[in-house]
């Protein structure tokens, strides 16, 4: 697999206050490794994430890097994406030292990137389109920031089962939200704009280095107990609502989920 071009090197001058690692999708199974370079979409899919990520934390002294994996797929009990995450989080460690990190995985990535949310290292995790099975841990979650965005038309993965994570991780300690997005799809090509600025913006929030969008600010700070529709934000409304706190699911604020 080539190396990421979106990775952001600070100068030697310049000591990294935090990190961004990325992690992209893949696939149920599949033991040979990822396609190089433009033939691994998956990884493709990631770079315009990794340039708007760079672009809004000022570059500099915030790495962002993008996970190697071994293989193309989960493969059931290896979970081998999960392995290769945490030890590119054991390599930012040994290159940055103690800096806090945030996880930002897409589909199988997010996977990945839930299952190694309890390294160290882990402030917060951006779930882009992520694919959560319902017997999944979330006790690694506890104490961490969890951000899940889905399109409601998405075939792939299932919003519903991001919806019932976030209330399963608030009650396992995490601060946890849902943001729904409509007209758009598992591969994020359609409003793709949006996705990448909404997880910019994210990001930059859960590292200290700028608001977060009022609304997710608010849902974060839920009880546990909440109901997984409390914490399930729409972004169509998402900057209308500004400041506001959690707005309904849909326009009409009615109890049903949005997809």
């Amino acid at each position: 697999m080539a190396a990421p071009p979106s990775a952001v090197r600070p100068s030697a001058a310049v000591r990294p206050s935090a990190a961004v690692l990325l992690l992209h999708g893949g696939a149920e199974t599949g033991l040979a490794a990822p396609l190089p370079g433009p033939l691994n979409l998956p990884g493709m899919r990631m770079r315009p994430f990794a340039r708007t990520i760079a672009g809004a934390t000022g570059g500099g002294d915030v790495l962002v890097r993008t996970a190697r994996y071994a293989h193309h797929g989960w493969n059931g009990p290896r979970e081998d994406p999960l392995h290769d995450a945490l030890r590119a989080l054991d390599a930012l460690g040994r290159e940055a030292g103690e800096i806090p990190v945030v996880l930002v995985g897409h589909s199988m990535g997010a996977r990945a990137a839930l299952r190694a949310a309890g390294h160290p290292l882990v402030r917060g995790v951006v779930g882009l389109a992520p694919w959560c099975p319902a017997d999944d841990p979330v006790d690694q979650l506890a104490g961490r920031d969890v951000v899940l965005l889905h399109s409601t038309r998405d075939r792939i993965t299932s919003p519903r089962a991001s919806q019932r994570l976030t209330a399963r991780a608030r009650l396992a300690g995490a601060r946890s939200c849902l943001v729904a997005i409509r007209r758009s799809d598992h591969a994020m090509l359609r409003r793709a704009g949006e996705w990448h600025a909404l997880t910019a913006r994210i990001v930059t929030g859960l590292l200290d280095l700028g608001p977060l969008p009022g609304p997710v600010a608010t849902a974060l700070r839920l009880p546990p107990d909440a109901p997984a529709v409390a914490g399930t934000l729409d972004l169509d409304l998402l900057e209308a609502s500004r400041n506001r706190g959690p707005v309904p699911w849909c326009r009409g604020g009615g109890t049903g989920a949005p997809w």
